[in-house]
């Protein structure tokens, strides 16, 4: 049986599943991923209006769902149509489709247009305990140990809005039996005081990693990353977090004029702390510039960088990349 974080072996987590070929956050697409051999898979968790857990990128709807469709009228004045202002069985009557976007003609397409056509109704919105169910039933019938690597997304939001994320995703956890497998469960968000709360308040045995985005993106929390990259924020991480998820454009910083790839000293720095490095996301048809092919890509951060897991759409790839490796010193 296979173990989730075997110590020193890279990490290969499933980005929203192997979001790559399905709809992310759909059980289709998590089953897919653990198909494909991932050692976590990804749950990005809000909360629906009456508290239940549900897995799901962002905190609004209309980018993966068709609410704009089945609910109108019922956005927000910033023209957003928010989770938590719909219950469970309302959430239930949604489809999900690829991500897509406005069209320069104003007609939806997918961001990732080679990816799973927009058309097909055929998933919905799972709850965290439902998906849990389903990596465990895997697990069961494939003989494995699959990670859960839960995502809380805006706790700031939640909490204004009377609702508590990390309680209610506590709760799911305890319910299955995982709130205490901290060698099978990663708790991550960019939002630090969550995190410190979770470990110190709650006091929560599973591992914690500081999500670290860029202070432009407008992330729901009072984080700075900026801070969070320097020496003295990232020792604050470490004294409540197992780990950081950067961004990896803030490890790649792209090629030199002769071609030599070029590094920040993140890695090194946090390895010093103790820190687990878990970056994001990497794509086979996004590829960072002078990155020429995803397996270059890989070479870069897992025999250059050295990082200790990826967040990937394509888990299969890097799990091929990483089998082919094994004899090899990464």
């Amino acid at each position: 049986m296979n173990h989730p974080s075997k110590a020193g072996t890279p990490i290969v987590i499933a980005h929203r599943g192997a979001s790559g070929y399905l709809p992310e956050h759909t059980l289709a697409a998590k089953a897919m991923a653990h198909a494909m051999g991932a050692d976590y898979i990804e749950q990005d968790v809000v909360l629906s209006g009456d508290g239940v857990p549900v897995v799901l990128h962002d905190v609004y709807l209309e980018s993966t769902t068709n609410v704009a469709h089945h609910f109108p009228g019922r956005a927000r004045p910033d023209g957003r149509f928010y989770a938590m202002d719909f219950s469970l069985e309302e959430l239930r009557q949604l489809q999900v489709h690829e991500r897509s976007g406005p069209g320069e003609d104003g007609v939806e397409v997918a961001v990732y247009p080679d990816r799973f056509p927009l058309g097909p109704a055929l998933f919905g919105i799972p709850t965290l305990a439902e998906e849990i169910d389903l990596i465990a039933g895997l697990d069961r019938s494939r003989a494995r140990r699959t990670g859960l690597y839960v995502e809380l997304k805006g706790p700031g939001l939640h909490r204004r809005g009377g609702l508590d994320i990390a309680a209610s995703v506590l709760e799911v956890l305890a319910q299955k039996g995982y709130a205490n497998r901290p060698d099978q469960v990663f708790l991550q968000c960019f939002d630090g005081a969550a995190l410190r709360r979770l470990r110190h308040e709650m006091k929560t045995p599973l591992p914690l990693i500081q999500l670290i985005g860029d202070n432009s993106w407008g992330e729901d929390t009072d984080s700075d990353y900026d801070y969070l990259l320097s020496p003295t924020g990232l020792a604050e991480v470490a004294g409540y977090a197992d780990g950081i998820g950067p961004w990896l454009s803030q490890i790649y910083l792209g090629r030199d004029a002769s071609g030599q790839t070029r590094l920040s000293d993140l890695v090194p720095r946090a390895r010093a702390l103790g820190l687990k490095v878990h970056p994001y996301t990497f794509r086979r048809d996004d590829l960072p510039a002078g990155i020429g092919s995803f397996t270059e890509l890989l070479d870069v951060f897992f025999r250059q960088a050295g990082v200790d897991g990826v967040f990937t759409d394509f888990p299969d790839l890097v799990r091929s990349y990483l089998d082919s490796q094994a004899g090899l010193a990464l």
